[in-house]
Order: structure tokens, then sequence, then C-alpha cells
């Protein structure tokens, strides 16, 4: 507070001399310098599974927490003090069903994304007052919600409902987006995808992918992450497995939009990767291979008029019984003519070892593969949200500044690399800043997107094994009432605490 309180003061005094200009404490801003990012703190809540995801209550300064780690719960730590946190009760999934995938909080209410024991079952969102847990409501949603999140004015609780497959294919529910209207009593509108079934074919050709077992439209598409604009109109949703973003009229409970979002090309100058775990080094260079950008996270930056859709490019492959997409280039036939050194290029130290998705690159139908095209886009992107045209890459930097810091793992440049996986905005100081957690990579890098068509690297950040949450908490919200990232890490359930240098 010795920090702020000043500024407030000359702030509130400049004021009273301008009546027309009032000013508020939230509109007062800490001097940050967001390329210093440091570590503070961390705490290990179990192991795999523990701690996928983390919502942060102001108004407890309590963190809720998914741990699906030996029992299904939500951990409640006490984040009064950062630099000593520590948990201070659990709440029970057992009356709900089955995993907790995600976690939100608004004004003093969580929302948990609850599975059913049956995947392939409606799931649930449970609504939780954060200051002594009692249950608020119930509400059925679609198959397998894996993320659950509130408008910024709180109105709306949205989830996207994955609907994945049994192993089998025998049972495969449609793919929906559940809208939650918290002022009707939590009335519930779940929306499915059949309205563009009709454009499938369109759709396809500029990159969107349908290609389960009977290729059904709308128990095909899968979404996985949903960002909402600031005046809590407009949603975007990640349909990761389908490379594409779907753009909802929140209001008017419509699907107004599917956003195909093509191929990235790795034989492009600034693309160049490195597509082998066997060549006994890390060497990125040009190859004849698409990447299907398939993103998992998303979060909106809104400048200028313009909502800019950013996504963390990891990758996803299906792997079922009935269906498994993924062959590595040797062992598949290329075509002579388009690969006419196929012979060389199919050694595992050349890309023979790339994993590959099966399901496109025979263009002509003849039984060999005319094209590559590789899971994910080692990168994140920035997307126009009015249209869905790509505004930018990150190319390979991500891998690039991963290496320089002597945490590449070679063992993944075959699959995905890094995994960009989880991504927030939040300002810090001045500047909005993006976040990007990299699950293969155990990091997370740090962004100026204060422009949002040219973001530039500040820094990186070591953290847990496998980061899947990646939250920002502002300076006005904070214990601390300085800006803190939480990362939330699914593999060893620790959450490490950064803050930066004041100015």
């Amino acid at each position: 507070m010795k920090k702020i309180l000043p500024i407030l003061f000359l702030s509130l005094a400049f004021a009273s001399c301008k009546k027309d200009t009032p000013v508020t404490p939230e509109e007062v801003t800490v001097n940050e310098d967001a390329a210093t990012f440091a570590e503070i703190s961390s705490i290990d809540i179990g192991d795999t599974g523990a701690a996928e995801i983390t919502a942060y209550d102001p108004l407890t300064q309590r963190l809720f927490v998914v741990n699906n780690g030996t029992v299904n719960k939500i951990d409640v730590i006490d984040f009064k003090d950062p630099l000593n946190m520590k948990v201070i009760t659990s709440i029970s999934m057992l009356p709900y069903g089955g995993a907790v995938n995600s976690v939100a909080v608004s004004d003093g209410k969580l929302a948990a994304a609850i599975e059913s024991t049956d995947k392939q079952a409606n799931g649930k969102v449970a609504v939780f007052k954060t200051s002594d847990y009692t249950e608020v409501k119930v509400i059925t949603v679609g198959a397998l919600p894996d993320m659950v999140t509130f408008s910024p004015d709180g109105k709306y609780i949205m989830t996207a409902n994955e609907g994945e497959p049994n192993d089998s294919y025998s049972n495969d529910p449609a793919g929906t987006v559940s809208i939650i209207n918290v002022a009707d009593n939590y009335s519930v509108a779940t929306l499915d995808f059949s309205g563009f079934a009709s454009q499938q074919s369109a759709l396809a050709l500029k990159g969107f992918r349908i290609f389960g077992v009977g290729k059904n439209f709308v128990k095909d598409i899968e979404p996985e992450y949903i960002t909402i604009s600031a005046d809590s109109k407009t949603a975007w949703v990640t349909l990761q497995e389908n490379n594409g973003i779907a753009k909802i009229d929140i209001a008017s409970k419509t699907i107004t939009n599917i956003f195909p979002l093509g191929f990235k090309d790795y034989n492009v100058a600034g693309n160049e990767i490195d597509v082998s775990d066997k060549d006994d080094k890390i060497a990125a260079a040009k190859w004849n291979i698409k990447g299907i950008y398939m993103p998992d996270g998303i979060a909106v930056l809104e400048s200028g008029g313009t909502p800019y859709l950013f996504t963390a490019n990891e990758g996803d492959s299906r792997e079922y019984t009935a269906l498994t997409e993924v062959l590595r280039v040797k062992q598949v036939k290329l075509d002579p003519t388009l690969f006419p050194t196929a012979t060389i290029l199919q050694q595992d130290a050349q890309m023979g070892r790339l994993n590959i998705t099966t399901t496109l690159g025979d263009t002509d139908g003849d039984g060999d593969f005319d094209a590559l095209y590789s899971l994910g886009a080692r990168s994140f992107s920035v997307w126009n949200g009015l249209d869905g045209n790509l505004v930018f890459d990150s190319k390979n930097e991500l891998d690039i500044k991963v290496n320089g810091a002597g945490i590449y793992d070679d063992t993944r440049s075959d699959d995905k690399s890094v995994e960009p996986e989880g991504i927030t905005i939040g300002k810090v100081g001045s500047k909005n800043i993006a976040f990007v957690g990299m699950e293969r990579a155990d990091a997370v890098a740090v962004y100026d997107v204060t422009t949002p068509s040219k973001p530039v690297f500040l820094q990186l950040l070591k953290c847990g094994d496998a980061p899947e949450g990646v939250l920002i908490i502002p300076a006005k919200d904070s214990p601390t009432k300085k800006s803190l990232l939480l990362v939330s890490s699914e593999n060893d359930g620790v959450i490490k605490v950064y803050t930066p240098k004041t100015i």
C-alpha cells in the first residue's frame, strides 16, 4: 500500500479541482516492469491431475484449484499472504459426478465444470458461495464440460462441452456450448452446431476438420475453451480438433460464425522447425510440411474497436480403438513426384519420426500422401475476432526462446514441440501483457501485446511440470497490490506465484 497511497491521494486532490474527471481507486495503476516477473512462492497440492486450473476470488482472497489427483475435489487455498499459501479446506465433487475440469469466480460465486461419471452423458455446472462453499445451484450442461467462465459483467456462465466419444465410437455425443443466465435463476441454453452442417464442404476447403467415425458434423465438433468480450456480448470458442473458432452472440444465444484457421507452412522463412528426436541435435530447418493450428487456450484483447483473439496452438490427436489418426512419416507412402527424395526424407534423422495426421494429405485419393500435416503450430497466434483472419503468428520464436534458455525438450521435436496450451492477457502497469504456457517446455513466455498485431517478447519463466492454468491477478485485486501471475501445473500439482518489479 505504501507505493499506491501517495499516487491515490494526488489523484484525488487533482480530481477535486476537476469535478468532471472523477478518479476512483480502480483507475490507479502501479508502475510495474512486465519484463521482470520473478517467482516469489509456490505450493504443492498433489501429483498428476492435482493443479490443472486455478481461480481467484478477490472478496475472500482465496484460490480455488481443480484437484483430481486422488479424489475429485476443489482445493481452497488461503491467499491473503501469497508468501505463505495454505490449503484450508476442500469441496468434494462426489455429490455432483466425476472429475472437475475447470473453475471460475465472479462476485462471490464459484462455478465448477464437472463431467459425468459416464463421460458421454451430460455434465453439470455447480455454483457455490466463495464465502462458505454452500451450494447455490446445480445446472445440467452438455457432455464433458471442459472449461467454464463467467462473462465480465457476471451475468452469464458459459461452458465448452467437448463431447468426446467413447473408445469404440459407439457413443459420440454432440459437442456443445452452454450459456447460463445467472439472473434468470440460472436458466440454461445449450447450443450445438447443427446450423452449420450444410456448410461442411465450404468450411473444409478452408481447413476445418470433420473426421471422426461417421464424420457426423454435429457430433464431431469438440469445443475446448472460451473467451468473452469486455462488454459481455460476444464469446469465441476454440474447436481444437476441428481447427476452428466459433463466434457466439450471447444475448440471442446464437452461434453466428465458424472461422476455419487454415494451415501453417513450415517451408517458409521464420517457420523453420526441428522435426526429429533422433538426430542428436536441435536444428531448425525448412520442411515441406504443414501445421494444423488446433488451438487450445484463447484470450481476447480489444483495441481500436477490433477484438483480437490470441490462441495457444497446442494441437491434439484423436486416439481411440475405433480411430487412431496419427502415424509417423516413415510409416506412410509418399507421392514420388512430390517427394522425389522420399527414401532420404523418411529416415529417422530427417523427418521420418515426425507424427502426422492420416486424415489429410492424400489429395488425389490414390493411397499415397501428396502433402503432410502435423498437429499444432508450435506457436501462439492473433486472429481478427470479426472475420477470423490471421493477424500475427509467433512463427518459431517460442522454440527459439526455449532452446536459448536451455530447456527445450528435443524428445518432443517429432511431435508438437513445446505445445503452447494456456494463454491469458492482463494489464501490467500501463501495458497489456500476454502469458503463454507451454506444456512440454514447463515454461511461460511473457509478451507485450499493447499493439496486438505486433507482440514483443519480454521474458521466459520456468514453472512446474506441464503448466495448464495461467492466471493473472491485476494489482487492484491482488492481496499485495501488485500484479501476480499464477501458473498451475497438472503433472506435479504445483502452483507457482510470480510478481514484477515496480519502477
